[in-house]
This record gives C-alpha cells, structure tokens and sequence, in this order.
C-alpha cells in the first residue's frame, strides 16, 4: 500500500480475503461444530461484538497517542473491519474466501459505489501488484506525500470520512473517548451494512 497509496484500499481488500477468508471460514466451521444449533444470526452477532471491542480499543489506543496513532489507526481500523465483514460473511454461509469478496468490501465500506467500478479497480490494483514484485525499487519513494495520501484513502475505507471526526481524536483530555466514538459509530455503520447484504443471500 505505501508503494501504491492511491488502490490502498484495493490492496487492503485484496490482501484480506487472502489472508482473513480461511480464518473466518475456519471459525464459522469451528462455531457451528460447538453450536450445531446455532442461528446465523446469533454467529454474526458473536463476530459483530469481538470486532466492535477491537474497533473500539484500537480508537482509544490512538486517541491516546495523538495524531501519528489517528493515522496508524485508520489502516488497524479498516483491517479490522475487513475482518469483521469476511466473518459476518461466514456467518451467513457466503464464502469469505471467494474473490467476490474483496469486491463487497469495496461497496459495503463506501469506496466504491457499484460493483463493476469496485472489480475494475481491483483489477488494476492486482496488476500494479504483479508490476511491483518485478520493479521492486519503485516502493523507495520519499514517505512524506505518500504517508499522507496513504491516510486519507484508508480513512475513507475505515469510514472516517470527516477531518473532523478523524482530528476529534486528538483533542487534549477527551482523544481516547473520541477515538473509541469514531471507532464505533463507523463499525457499527457497516456491520448493519453488511448483516443487510448476507443476510439476504
């Protein structure tokens, strides 16, 4: 992502079902072998609240660590709210592991608004990653600009949408309730978001 800050949140998702798609298929495969009677509403509420907790303590850990914790925190955030989805996913019986799913993640966390715009970019993002490994010194670029646009896209992601709402995380005396608000209120957004999405299919 810092070599390509502009598909950051392509690369995010792509990287997510790779790597989060099989935990989450094992842990609702896990799930349903302790809770063989077990709702898939009732798994999803159980994935929604662990992520929420983390959600909320990554929020609290940058509030309190000013504004170089805010900018580390939007791209822990959108992580654990990749996670979050590919488990809610699960949860519904959707395979979190298919493809299709670094495309949800794209539309259910509002970077892309359709489908088709979302597959496109991530194809161009699988591109730029083949092109890296054979250019590998394109990823030593000057941080300072690269940081920044790095944020902002990740912020996007991670639903951080106002400056506001990401800087209210570094006001002295209330930055780790903040942290946690903003934190919250984006991760529960798009949990109701997605249990919407699965819970149809």
């Amino acid at each position: 992502m810092k070599a390509d800050p502009q598909y950051a949140p392509e690369h995010l998702a792509l990287e997510a079902v790779r790597r989060l798609g099989p935990e989450a298929r094992r842990w609702a495969e896990r799930a349903r072998e302790d809770q063989p009677e077990v709702a898939a509403d009732a798994l999803a509420d159980q994935a929604v609240k662990r992520f929420m907790n983390h959600a909320r303590l990554s929020g609290a850990v940058s509030g309190a660590t000013g504004l170089p914790g805010a900018v580390v925190d939007v791209g822990v955030l959108a992580w654990t709210q990749s996670r979050m989805v590919l488990h809610i996913a699960a949860a519904y019986g959707v395979d979190p592991t298919s493809a299709e799913r670094a495309t949800d993640l794209l539309v259910l966390q509002r970077v892309h608004k359709v489908a088709e715009t979302a597959r496109v970019a991530l194809g161009v993002a699988a591109g730029r990653e083949r092109a890296s490994r054979l250019f590998a010194g394109a990823a030593d670029r000057p941080l300072s600009g690269v940081m920044l646009k790095l944020g902002v896209k990740l912020a996007q992601m991670a639903g951080v949408r106002a400056a506001k709402r990401m800087f209210a995380k570094i006001i002295p005396g209330a930055a780790v309730v903040l942290g946690t608000w903003v934190n919250s209120a984006a991760t529960r957004d798009l949990a109701h978001r997605t249990r919407e999405l699965y819970g149809r299919s």
